[in-house]
C-alpha cells in the first residue's frame, strides 16, 4: 500500500498486526466453541484465552524455518501459552483460519467503503440539487446535443451510485460466511464437526459457508472486488466528466483551488484537474483487481495457493484505493466551483441548432415524410454551423418550411423551456425514492 493514497481507518485493516489479531480471534472463537462443546478441556481453554500473545518479529524468525505463517503464528502462540497449547489450532487446517479472517477484514474495510458512498452521494444530491434550474448543453460523443440541467446531469452520476452502493452491500453479504471443516472440508477431525463450526462461526457474526473445500471457493471474493470495479469506474465516469467540463474552451467547472495552491512548476497561470485525475488513475487500478479476482476463482481441485500471493495485494489495496478515491471525490463535489455563466454561453454557441428535433417533428405532424422532413432540417442547420447563422432565421426563410409550421410556431418551438419541463418529475424519481438507500 502506498501511504499517499491511504487513509489511517482503512490502512489500519490491512497492517501485519491486524492481520495476526485476525487469525487470533477465528483461533480463540474456536476454541471458546470446542470448550463449549466439550471437546478441550475448559481450563486449557481459558488458559489459551489468558496467555495468546505474538510477537510479529518472533513469528517472522520462525517462519524462516518452517516456510509457513500460519506455522509460525501457531508456534509462537504455543510458546507463550505452555501446555495448553495443545488444544490451539486443533483439528483446523491453514485455511479455516486464512479464509475466515480474510472474510472478516474484507467486512470490515467493505462497510468504511459503505460509509464513503453515503457521504459522497450526499455530496452529489446536495449539488443536484443546487443546480436542478442550471441550463447546460448536453453532449454526445463530445458534441453539443440538447440543452438539459447540470443537476440533471449529476443525477445520473448518484443514480450510479446507488446501485453500486446496493451491488456492494450484497457482495457483502455472501462474505459474511467462513470455515472450520478441515483438510478438505469434510470436518475428519474428531475435534471439529458442523455443530463446531456453526458454534464458533457465530462467535464472529460469521455463517458457515454450506461447502468448502479446503478453502472457501472464491467466486464470492470476486463479486466483491467486481464490485469495488464498478464503483471505482463510476468514479472515474464523474471525474472524467469533470476534467472535460473544466477545459479552457469550456470552463463551466473547475476544481477547488487552494490558497497558496500551484498548477504547474512552469506556468503560473494553471488551475489543471489533478484531483479528478488523480481518480481516475486510482479507478484503473481498482478495475484491474477485479479481473484478477475472477482468476483467482479457477484453482486446482480442492485448493491450490495460486490465489494467495495475489489476494494478499489486491486485498488491501483495492479497498484502500476505493476509499482514498471515493474520499477525494466527495471532497472534489463539494467544493466544485460552478460557472453557470459558461454554461448559458456555450448554449448559445450553435446558434439553437439543438431545436432541430422538434422542428423535424413538427414537419412530420403536418404531414412531411420523415426523410423529407429531416433532409429539409439539416439542410438549414447544417448551413447555420458552417456559416454560423441563426438557425431560427434560416428556417423562417424557407418558404417550404412556413408553409406546413407558421414562423409562429417555430418561435415557439425555440422556447428553451421545453426541454427542463419534466425536471422535477425525474430528480423526484431520483432523490425521492424511498429505497434508494436502504439501511445496512
Amino acid at each position: 500500500m502506498i501511504d499517499r493514497y491511504s487513509r489511517p481507518k482503512m490502512a489500519a485493516i490491512w497492517t501485519l498486526k491486524a492481520q495476526y489479531d485476525s487469525w487470533l480471534e477465528v483461533e480463540l472463537a474456536v476454541v471458546e466453541a470446542q470448550a463449549e462443546l466439550g471437546l478441550i478441556p475448559l481450563d486449557a481453554a481459558q488458559e489459551i484465552m489468558a496467555k495468546a500473545q505474538y510477537d510479529p518479529d518472533r513469528i517472522a524468525e520462525i517462519e524462516k524455518t518452517t516456510g509457513h505463517d500460519v506455522i509460525a503464528f501457531v508456534t509462537a502462540i504455543e510458546e507463550n501459552v505452555g501446555p495448553a497449547a495443545r488444544f490451539f489450532h486443533y483439528g483446523l487446517t491453514s485455511s479455516d483460519v486464512l479464509d475466515t479472517a480474510l472474510n472478516l477484514r474484507l467486512l470490515r474495510a467493505g462497510h468504511i467503503i459503505l460509509d464513503d458512498l453515503m457521504a459522497l452521494l450526499l455530496a452529489i444530491e446536495i449539488q443536484a440539487l443546487a443546480h436542478q434550474d442550471t441550463p447546460i448543453i448536453g453532449r454526445s460523443h463530445g458534441i453539443h446535443a440538447e440543452p438539459t440541467t447540470f443537476g440533471l446531469k449529476l443525477a445520473t452520476f448518484y443514480a450510479e451510485f446507488i446501485r453500486n452502493f446496493h451491488r456492494l452491500l450484497r457482495a457483502l453479504d455472501d462474505l459474511k460466511y467462513g470455515q472450520i471443516s478441515g483438510p478438505v472440508g469434510n470436518y475428519s477431525a474428531s475435534s471439529i464437526s458442523p455443530q463446531l463450526e456453526q458454534v464458533a462461526l457465530a462467535r464472529l457474526n460469521l455463517k458457515p459457508t454450506p461447502v468448502s473445500s479446503q478453502i472457501i471457493n472464491r467466486d464470492s471474493l470476486a463479486a466483491f472486488f467486481q464490485a469495488l470495479s464498478l464503483v471505482a469506474t463510476a468514479a472515474e465516469r464523474l471525474a472524467v466528466e469533470i476534467r472535460h467540463l473544466a477545459r479552457t474552451e469550456v470552463a463551466e467547472v473547475q476544481e477547488p483551488f487552494g490558497r497558496g495552491q500551484k498548477g504547474s512548476s512552469a506556468m503560473p497561470h494553471k488551475k489543471n484537474p489533478i484531483l479528478a485525475e488523480n481518480i481516475t488513475g486510482l479507478a484503473r487500478l481498482v478495475r484491474g483487481f477485479g479481473q484478477i479476482a475472477l482468476d483467482n476463482v479457477v484453482l486446482w481441485h480442492e485448493r491450490d495457493i495460486s490465489h494467495s500471493s495475489v489476494e494478499r495485494v489486491i486485498a488491501p489495496e483495492a479497498t484502500i484505493y476505493t476509499d482514498f478515491l471515493l474520499w477525494r471525490l466527495k471532497g472534489l463535489i463539494e467544493g466544485l466551483v460552478v460557472n453557470p455563466k459558461a454554461m448559458f454561453k456555450n448554449l448559445q454557441l450553435t446558434g439553437g441548432l439543438y431545436n432541430s428535433q422538434e422542428v423535424l417533428l413538427a414537419l412530420c405532424r403536418a404531414g412531411l415524410s420523415r426523410v423529407k422532413a429531416y433532409a429539409l432540417v439539416q439542410k438549414w442547420a447544417l448551413k447555420a454551423a458552417e456559416e454560423k447563422e441563426d438557425f431560427l432565421t434560416l428556417l423562417k426563410s424557407d418558404p417550404e418550411i412556413t408553409a406546413l409550421v407558421s414562423p409562429e410556431e417555430l418561435t415557439a418551438i425555440f422556447n428553451p423551456a421545453r426541454f427542463y419541463r419534466f425536471t422535477r418529475t425525474i430528480f423526484d424519481r431520483v432523490f425521492n425514492n424511498p429505497e434508494k438507500k436502504g439501511p445496512y
